[in-house]
């Protein structure tokens, strides 16, 4: 056997024992006639000790071990002397009587330590190194772990894992599909699944009445810290539900969860918040409920004074910043500056303090007067030591700026504690939005996600005023999911795919097996898909995804490691009767 015992497995009741352990050299210290040797596998480290006295030689092949050296050692289980509390292992070592070497090592690009010095991108062109420091592999141990309970939860209520197909077709209603080219029908494409949602509800019609799946989906769009064009989603539907046995179900397995991970107990359920009020208090669908800091609206007490930037507003939005009066011109001034970044786009802010002693100052006070800022104050909750940022213009524009601001003062003030979490509900999102540049109404989230049915008479007369019967489950200020009841009348989704500008023949081109499906008795249906790295990522306490994925894309969609995508041979485009039409870049 290369090993008998693993290298984190070892304790002190362990002492005596004669052991082989296998795994690479972390790191090797020479201590005057003393080498010491940490090796590593991925159940932890153990100290070995190569004695000069005990063997001479073995001593000296000890001393020419490199990092990352592949090793196979034997030797006897001792108490140290020195402890390390650090480590599981801390409290023994082993006293080497053998060393081989199975594989040497070029010297790593970058240290295996927690507190790397490589970069982002040198890591990910050298995921497999990375992937060896403790820190990410710990990572993916979670989404093991979990990923095992989800299925073991979702099993005990009776739903069942079913596989959906991974080549599709393309039906360009959302997010740009993946598209991958058929060999053997020439100048026709499958897609990659954004998501199986037209599958699951087949299997709805099926009969299969609970229906999960932790699968694959692709997404050709721009990347962010919380997204990858290839992720994995907790994909779950129901049958004969409506949104309450739905919001129950899947409220039940987060809690279950975090119960499982963090040992945290949410024994209150989840507050629900209308889409409307989210957008009027925080500015977002998804909140950050952790802390306050909710929006205050001033436009009616702001009007009047000869200030052109509030006078033409058609909104104007405060937060209170608490115990922040004592700001300095630089502090404010940076904030300024952060909400005038082009990402933001504000073209300035306001602020009022209210000083310790009660007195009022701020950077409008030429407009306005002590009582004016004094109503804008109890308005909006102020208290003595408190500061107000006042952000104005457009309202859904300014909204989204305030909403930036409340954050970055939030994460300056340390409200914004990673291992705090905050669970809420967003419903009554609005069935459709409008786009003003095509100018037709789009699907909010899908084309299959029923009215609100208190609103189904509005579908012709006030369309934009018409809820869905649509839900979001939001984690501190992230987005775990979401979902919706499902269209299953053939002439409600007839509708709905009029109203989004669809005509009958794109309709039954795009969806006809679905809509055909609902012909023979498709039942009430509903549910919804968290994502599941970002999942893996919240209760690991991190803000990007990437550290929960074994081998991510970097932000341009690329992966560094092998390279991809990449071009492919003219034989390969021959056979698939694609040509390229490239212009050289002069």
């Amino acid at each position: 056997m290369y090993r008998t015992k693993t290298c984190g497995e070892l304790r002190l009741c362990d002492a005596g024992q004669e052991v082989t352990l296998a795994g690479w050299v972390q790191r090797a210290r020479k201590m005057g006639g003393m080498t010491f040797v940490d090796v590593r596998d991925r159940y932890g480290i153990t100290q070995v000790v190569f004695n000069v006295e005990n063997d001479a030689a073995l001593c000296d092949a000890a001393n020419h071990l490199g990092r990352e050296f592949v090793v196979q050692i034997t030797g006897k289980v001792a108490e140290r002397t020195s402890k390390n509390p650090n480590l599981p292992t801390g409290d023994i070592e082993i006293i080497a009587s053998d060393l081989k070497v199975l594989n040497r090592s070029d010297v790593p690009p970058f240290t295996i330590e927690d507190e790397t010095d490589g970069g982002d991108d040198l890591r990910m062109k050298y995921r497999y190194l990375d992937l060896r420091r403790n820190c990410v592999r710990a990572n993916l141990e979670l989404r093991h772990r979990m990923a095992f309970e989800i299925r073991r939860y979702l099993d005990s209520k009776g739903f069942l894992e079913v596989e959906t197909p991974v080549l599709i077709k393309s039906t360009p209603e959302g997010a740009r599909d993946f598209v991958v080219p058929s060999r053997m029908n020439p100048g026709e494409f499958y897609a990659l699944p954004q998501s199986p949602q037209t599958f699951k509800q087949l299997l709805m019609v099926s009969g299969f009445d609970r229906y999960f799946q932790i699968v694959k989906c692709f997404r050709d769009e721009d990347l962010r810290a919380d997204r990858q064009p290839e992720f994995t989603q907790i994909d779950c539907e129901m049958s004969f539900v409506n949104q309450e046995d739905v919001l129950q179900m899947f409220e039940g397995l987060v809690k279950h969860i975090f119960k499982y991970v963090k040992d945290i107990d949410f024994t209150e359920p989840f507050p629900r918040m209308t889409w409307a009020d989210a957008m009027r208090l925080y500015g977002s669908d998804k909140p950050d409920t952790r802390f306050g800091m909710e929006f205050v609206e001033l436009k009616d007490l702001t009007g009047g004074k000869g200030f052109a930037v509030l006078d033409d507003a058609e909104y104007v939005g405060a937060i209170v910043a608490p115990g922040c009066a004592d700001y300095t011109r630089k502090q404010l001034d940076q904030l300024t500056d952060f909400v005038k970044r082009p990402q933001i786009g504000a073209k300035g802010m306001m602020w009022v303090k209210i000083e310790a002693d009660g007195s009022i100052k701020s950077s409008v006070s030429k407009f306005y007067s002590e009582d004016d800022l004094r109503t804008w104050a109890d308005r909006a909750g102020a208290k003595a030591g408190d500061l107000m940022l006042i952000l104005a213009g457009q309202t859904m524009k300014t909204r989204k700026q305030l909403c930036e601001l409340r954050l970055e003062m939030g994460s300056r003030l340390g409200l914004r504690d990673p291992q705090n979490f905050s669970c809420l509900w967003v419903v009554d999102f609005p069935l459709f939005e409008w786009d003003e540049e095509t100018q037709r109404y789009y699907a909010m989230h899908h084309p299959f996600t029923a009215p609100n049915p208190d609103d189904i008479h509005l579908l012709d007369s006030d369309t934009g005023a018409v809820r869905a019967t649509a839900y979001d489950m939001v984690v501190n200020g992230n987005e775990l999911g979401g979902g919706s009841i499902r269209i299953h009348e053939a002439e409600l989704q007839d509708k709905m795919f009029r109203l989004l500008g669809l005509s009958e023949e794109d309709a039954q081109y795009k969806f006809g097996f679905l809509m055909n499906a609902f012909k023979y008795g498709a039942p009430p249906h509903g549910g919804l898909a968290f994502g599941f790295d970002r999942f893996v990522s919240i209760l690991a306490g991190l803000d990007s995804i990437r550290d929960v994925i074994a081998f991510p894309k970097n932000n341009s969609g690329r992966d560094m490691m092998i390279d991809a995508p990449a071009a492919i041979d003219d034989s390969q485009l021959d056979e698939l009767c694609i040509r390229l039409d490239l212009k050289e870049k002069e």
